[in-house]
């Protein structure tokens, strides 16, 4: 009756197939001593911190484990990770200032580079696409000039078979012969030479007497033509003068070789005359240069044919720029035997030629036989007095 509880102690006591031979119990024992063993032995992870100063480029990530990667360029040691904190506890104490080998020679892991404009950096050589417009230089002035008339060029530029150029101006005045090589040049454009010019910039022609602007090649004629600085050509209308200069040289100019009479003051009282009216048909009679408010102005006197009447016409001109004209006044009075004619207006620029003021009546206008009225007499000869006076606008 005992040796039945022995056996049931057997069966119930034989391992189960797919088990170590023990228990459940004893593996989860086992598993748990083993575990406790790993993290044992091993070390704890530390986390690595940079402080917020600036740091050196050759220290990195690799280089802090130099000796891990077997690395012997660099003598690093890292910390050690059981190093015992203060009061001796047994918190590890954290790693907070990088470490620095200035015998390592490679750097590793450099740090991140910024973004320079390098055109900001002295001694830069590197080369750089060009910008848009350029100043031109003298050699490319040189190849944009016409051999012919030695002007610059503008589109349509021609050129013959073997790329002398010239422009289009002057292409009939040679009778279709290139004038360097003597070849016939057909009707080639040389656009490559056209592009160029509308990618230059250049100053203006003018740059002596003060202009200092640079403008676009292809803009430059227009600006020219309107620019502040250009010369003043001369005013006096008696001779197809073609002299151009500033104001001072033309002042000189008209008292030397046009013998003008020169006045200074504000008001004026001149008398013509003449002896035979009829003589001087559309000619200009009279210039007179007044100096006052530190400008020059020019009275003129002149005859001409206005439809099927001969009249006269006097007007101011004043020698400037017509924004510094409008600036001031000035009225004219003529008369006799008790009569009298009076004008106001404002004086126009000399850049207005004397025809162009003249053809729009802008000044005082008196018929021949009103101007031999008030002459008086026989009427066989002019006799007038005219006055006047100039005055700034406030």
């Amino acid at each position: 009756m005992r040796a039945q509880p022995e056996q049931e102690n057997k069966n119930t006591t034989r391992p189960q197939r797919g088990t170590a031979g023990v228990s459940h119990s004893q593996g989860r024992e086992r598993h748990s001593f083993t575990k406790s063993l790993a993290s044992a032995a091993r070390p704890p992870r530390l986390l690595l911190t940079s402080p917020p100063a600036r740091q050196t480029p050759a220290v990195g990530a690799a280089a802090r484990t130099g000796q891990d990667q077997g690395g012997g360029a660099c003598p690093f040691r890292p910390p050690d990770p059981l190093r015992r904190g203060p009061y001796n506890s047994k918190t590890p104490m954290m790693a907070t200032t990088a470490y620095i080998d200035d015998s390592c020679s490679e750097v590793i892991d450099p740090p991140k580079t910024e973004v320079l404009d390098v055109a900001e950096l002295p001694g830069d050589h590197t080369q750089h696409p060009p910008k848009p417009n350029v100043v031109v230089s003298s050699s490319v002035r040189e190849l944009l000039e016409c051999p012919v008339c030695l002007s610059a060029m503008y589109p349509p530029i021609h050129q013959c078979s073997n790329g002398h150029t010239l422009c289009s101006g002057c292409k009939p005045r040679v009778h279709n012969r290139c004038p360097t090589c003597r070849h016939e040049l057909g009707n080639i454009r040389c656009l490559a030479l056209e592009k160029v010019a509308a990618s230059l910039e250049v100053p203006c022609k003018y740059q002596s007497f003060g202009c200092s602007g640079i403008y676009p090649y292809y803009s430059k004629l227009k600006h020219e033509s309107q620019c502040q600085y250009r010369p003043y050509s001369c005013p006096y209308a008696g001779s197809e003068c073609t002299v151009a200069g500033d104001i001072p040289y033309l002042v000189n100019h008209l008292k030397d070789d046009h013998k003008v009479d020169m006045h200074n003051g504000c008001t004026f009282n001149h008398r013509y005359v003449k002896p035979n009216p009829h003589e001087v048909e559309n000619a200009t009679w009279m210039l007179t240069v007044f100096s006052c408010f530190g400008q020059y102005f020019c009275l003129h006197f002149e005859a001409f044919q206005l439809g099927m009447s001969r009249v006269y016409i006097t007007f101011l001109r004043f020698m400037g720029d017509d924004t510094e004209a409008k600036n001031y006044s000035y009225s004219l009075e003529v008369g006799g035997t008790g009569r009298k004619m009076i004008w106001q207006g404002v004086p126009r620029s000399i850049r207005d030629s004397h025809r162009k003021v003249r053809d729009s009546y802008d000044g005082l206008i008196i018929q021949r036989n009103m101007a031999l009225f008030f002459s008086g007499g026989d009427r066989k000869e002019l006799k007038l007095r005219v006055t006047g006076r100039i005055w700034k606008e406030q």
